[in-house]
């Protein structure tokens, strides 16, 4: 079909009409709504996986860089020694951690759906502050 055969019809009203139009809908409790020509919607999928990978590579560099020197990562390096077999530790070791990382992605997700934003943030506040003390309290009194 072609479109330029397709007779166009267009109704031309004025500014007063739509507005006696308008005045005549608020009289009789109708709701009257003004319609916007329709824009295209443009999904761009390069935007939803720059934010995938944006999310991807601040959870890694966060996750890394805390890690690094840990309790975990020193007693690792102290089984692999010990034992003499580096790659069954680090297997044991890799599952220990997806495993915590697992919960504690399902765990912040139960969160998420059953608390409000504001009030998971100051629950983390309230408990890093919390563990904070009890260290700052260990170094202080435990010399």
């Amino acid at each position: 079909m072609n479109l330029e055969s397709v007779p166009a019809t267009f109704s031309v009203t004025s500014e007063t009409e739509n507005q006696l139009q308008i005045k005549d809908a608020k009289e009789s409790n109708i709701t009257a709504t003004i319609i916007e020509p329709h824009q295209p919607v443009v999904t761009d999928s390069q935007t939803k996986r720059e934010s995938v990978a944006a999310i991807f590579l601040t959870t890694f560099i966060t996750i890394f860089l805390a890690e690094i020197g840990d309790k975990t990562q020193l007693s690792t390096l102290l089984m692999s020694a010990e034992s003499h077999a580096p790659w069954v530790v680090f297997v044991g070791s890799g599952a220990a951690l997806i495993t915590t990382s697992l919960l504690g992605v399902l765990l912040g997700g139960w969160m998420a759906n059953r608390l409000s934003p504001k009030t998971v943030e100051k629950s983390a506040g309230m408990m890093l502050l919390f563990i904070s003390l009890m260290l700052f309290w260990d170094v202080i009194f435990s010399s």
